[in-house]
Order: C-alpha cells, then sequence, then structure tokens
C-alpha cells in the first residue's frame, strides 16, 4: 500500500495546537512538506518545530486569521505563488457552545465566513495546481455532527453540515482530475475545545469535571475520548495515494459513538 507523501506540498490549517499539529505532523512523518496556517506566529514557530524532515522537507507557515479578514486568502496566494500544492486540510475551530434559538445572525454569519467561506477561497487557490499535477486530496477537519446533531452546539451543527454539502458538490466536480474531497468527523477528541465544553458543561449542570468526562464517555462504545493522532491518522490515509478511489466521504472518528450507519 503506497501512502508515501514524498515530493509533495500540504497546507495544514488550524495547524499549532490539537487534531490540526497531529495531522501536519503525521503528513510530514510521511514525507509531504508542511505549510502550517494559523493566528499565533509563536506557537506556528513552536509547531513547526516539531514536524519530521526526514526527508529533507523545508516546512514553512504563514500566519492567518480565519475570521474572514482576508488574511487566510493573502496567505494561501503567497504560497501558491511559489509551490503547488498537492493537500490541503480544512480546519479551525468551532463556533461557541449554545442553543440555536438564541443564536444571532452575526453568530451564524461569522462562523459561514470562517468555515465554508475560507475553505471556498483556500480551495480555489489550490485547484489549478492540482489540476497541473494531476493530484489533489482536500480534506476537511468536522464533526459528527454532520450526522447526527450534537446538542448545545446549535451554530456548529448548522455550519458543519454545510461544510459537509459544500464538500460533497466539489467532489463531484473535481474528481475527474484525480483530486478527492472528504471529510473527517471527529468525535469526543482529547483537545482544547473539548476541555472547554467540558467545563462549560459542569458549570451550567453544578458537576464535577470528572462526572461529566465519566457520563460523556459512557455515550462511546469503546469507553474513552480520541487522541488528536488517531484522527491524523485517517486524515494521511485520505492524503495518500492509498486512498485514490475515496471521494466524497464524510468518515466519523469517534470510538463508534454516531448512532447511525
Amino acid at each position: 500500500m503506497n501512502i508515501s507523501l514524498a515530493g509533495m506540498n500540504a497546507v495544514v490549517c488550524g495547524s499549532t495546537q490539537g487534531i490540526g499539529l497531529a495531522v501536519a505532523k503525521e503528513l510530514s512523518v510521511l514525507g509531504a512538506r508542511c505549510f502550517l496556517l494559523a493566528r499565533n506566529e509563536n506557537m506556528l514557530q513552536e509547531a513547526l518545530s516539531q514536524l519530521s524532515v526526514h526527508a529533507q522537507q523545508k516546512h514553512g507557515y504563514r500566519v492567518a486569521n480565519f475570521s474572514g479578514n482576508g488574511q487566510a486568502l493573502s496567505a494561501i496566494e503567497s504560497i501558491v505563488g511559489e509551490h503547488h500544492i498537492h493537500i490541503l486540510v480544512n480546519n479551525t475551530g468551532g463556533p461557541a457552545a449554545g442553543p440555536i434559538t438564541t443564536a444571532t445572525t452575526t453568530d451564524l454569519e461569522n462562523a459561514f465566513r470562517q468555515h465554508l467561506v475560507n475553505n471556498q477561497l483556500l480551495t480555489q487557490a489550490v485547484l489549478p495546481g492540482m489540476k497541473m499535477e494531476g493530484y489533489g486530496r482536500i480534506i476537511n477537519i468536522i464533526s459528527t455532527s454532520v450526522k447526527i446533531p450534537i446538542d448545545n452546539l446549535g451554530v456548529s451543527n448548522t455550519i458543519r453540515a454545510a461544510v459537509a454539502a459544500w464538500a460533497k458538490t466539489l467532489s463531484n466536480e473535481v474528481g475527474q482530475y484525480n483530486i478527492t474531497v472528504n471529510n473527517v468527523l471527529p468525535g469526543s477528541t482529547q483537545t482544547a475545545r473539548l476541555g472547554s465544553l467540558i467545563e462549560e458543561i459542569a458549570k451550567k449542570q453544578q458537576l464535577s469535571r470528572e462526572t461529566v468526562e465519566t457520563e460523556m464517555m459512557h455515550t462511546i462504545p469503546m469507553k474513552r475520548f480520541g487522541l488528536p493522532e488517531e484522527i491524523a491518522n485517517v486524515a494521511a490515509f485520505l492524503a495518500s495515494p492509498a486512498a485514490s478511489y475515496v471521494n466524497g466521504t464524510s468518515i466519523p472518528v469517534d470510538g463508534g459513538r454516531t448512532g447511525s450507519i
């Protein structure tokens, strides 16, 4: 099975911590040259130092805020002006928790720009190079809420579903160029995002953090949270030549928690 990414260039968004960093590290282990995009330059430099260079890769980074102020587009344009990109990993933090009934139009508009609009801009920037190379992998890190909405994540559920629909539409259009588009759907994963959600639930329900964690784990058939590396392994496979006929899918990586086939 060919999973080598030697000679390939990858852009990984939200790559200074959690799942994004784990994905970048795994891609570098497989030989890819990685360009990291995130908003904190100090954290970007630290993340860069953690990437494998066993294939003499010269990794890089760009500072970019995904709030819709144009930084993400400027960053990707500076990269594709010098390199053809073979792999794009769209990944950014989810919207704040809360019911959809109390969400404002600003909440929805901001989430739409941060997730779907930025994905569109980044993808449009890398597609010409992917077509020229005859190889492309667009991987979106979304959420299992694409399959079944998650309580108290109203805006996130809405936007994640929109991204999944966008990705499926895109996969139908670009598959003919040997460019695949797939979604990885993490379940409860040991990240700062999960930690903040647990703290919020504990505070709201006046429970201890340990109690909330235990209750959440009981909903997962494997009775534990996932590791960022376990999500990254699936993303890395999808980025590889071995996944050449996997296109237009949404793959839960959640220990079996999602209650659908």
